[in-house]
């Protein structure tokens, strides 16, 4: 069984800088994490590219199953990054689905 891992985030900035900046350091300090936290599967993060309605910034990320998704949340790399990511965003969508 493989979890995929999907959640869109909405930001708090509304400056087009400011938002872009959020986003970038989001999408590096999200994707870091392949390499150092071991149950990624495989991650996908970055900016929406549409606009309009559309949440700002999306992550998509393979787990082998629901244990590993578990460690992944509880890695303090992830926390570390978690923290950022709280601090720049309104609101956080996520849905896991076996695949």
């Amino acid at each position: 069984m493989t979890i995929l891992h999907l959640v869109s985030w909405k930001l708090t900035a509304t400056d087009p800088a400011e938002k872009a900046e959020h986003a970038a350091q989001m999408a590096a300090r999200l994707g870091g994490l392949v390499g150092v936290v071991d149950e990624i599967q495989s991650l996908r993060v970055g900016p929406d590219v549409v606009g309009g309605a559309n949440w700002d910034v999306a992550l998509v990320a393979e787990f082998a199953d629901e244990a590993a998704l578990a460690r992944y949340q509880v890695h303090p790399a992830h926390v570390e990054a978690g923290a950022y990511v709280k601090s720049v965003t309104a609101e956080r969508m996520a849905v896991d689905l076996v695949v």
